[in-house]
């Protein structure tokens, strides 16, 4: 695993095998991980949001989910090879957990969704522990809910809110959440339990689940991900021509 710098973000070039490897010898050494993805859409939003990039540059472990990303990355001398879907990671670490007795917490979601994913990793999964779940609408009194993530027992929480949200909200109780582990996971409990569909695989591998993502749902992403990404190639571009110059001396 090597860490490096992209656009003002540390981020760790790592395969799913030594990431999870990573997460599971932590966990039984009692450290704490934090953990977060970044794609195109996070890095945009970290340069003009400073409690986001806090959060982000507090994390112990920060995978690439995003083909963009890893596009950017390689052209700019990097060498990453794997991109790390949250998703994917999320399913990785559930089987992980189910095979060495951690329990897990699930937090985020509508309060229907969030149960059925419960239920349809439990059936996945009979060896998994499930410690607790709850919905995202906790707000009110967010000091309650880490409460009762400590008190269930969990070694790893998962946090199904949208960004910059949850990695905030992280970052702010990580101290007192009593978790071994805790990543944000976006619109995973969505996609598990059948309410949103992912891309084909075809258009994970070109970079293109963003674009799926926004045809499903036009309203709420379209314009955000044609802007983020326009903003990141122009971010990309710069990067690359600032390297240009120093390579050339000027």
């Amino acid at each position: 695993m090597q860490r490096f710098e992209l656009l003002g973000s540390p981020m760790d070039s790592a395969s799913m095998e030594e990431t999870v490897e990573t997460i599971r010898s932590g966990i039984e050494n009692h450290r704490f991980i934090q953990h977060v993805v970044v794609n195109a859409a996070k890095l945009v939003q970290m340069r003009i949001d400073p409690l986001l990039r806090a959060s982000v540059h507090a994390c112990d472990l920060i995978n690439i989910d995003g083909m963009g990303v890893v596009f950017a990355a390689r052209w700019l001398g990097h060498p990453v090879a794997h991109r790390i879907a949250g998703i994917d990671l999320f399913h990785a670490l559930v089987q992980m957990s189910a095979q060495q007795g951690f329990p897990i917490f699930l937090l985020g979601a509508e309060p229907a969704i969030v149960a059925t994913v419960a239920n349809r990793l439990q059936a996945q999964h009979p060896g998994l522990r499930i410690a607790g779940y709850h919905h995202g609408y906790f707000w009110s009194d967010e000091k309650a809910m880490v409460n009762s993530i400590r008190a269930s027992g969990a070694k790893l929480l998962f946090v199904a809110i949208t960004s910059p949200k949850k990695e905030n909200f992280i970052n702010r109780w990580r101290e007192q959440l009593g978790v071994q582990f805790v990543m944000g996971v976006g619109g995973t409990f969505d996609v598990v339990a059948g309410k949103v569909a992912r891309a084909p695989r075809w258009m994970q591998t070109a970079g293109l689940e963003w674009l799926f993502r926004a045809l499903q749902e036009p309203g709420r992403l379209g314009r955000r991900y044609l802007l983020t990404n326009w903003q990141f190639a122009g971010l990309v571009l710069r990067a690359k021509w600032a390297q240009r110059r120093a390579d050339t001396g000027q």
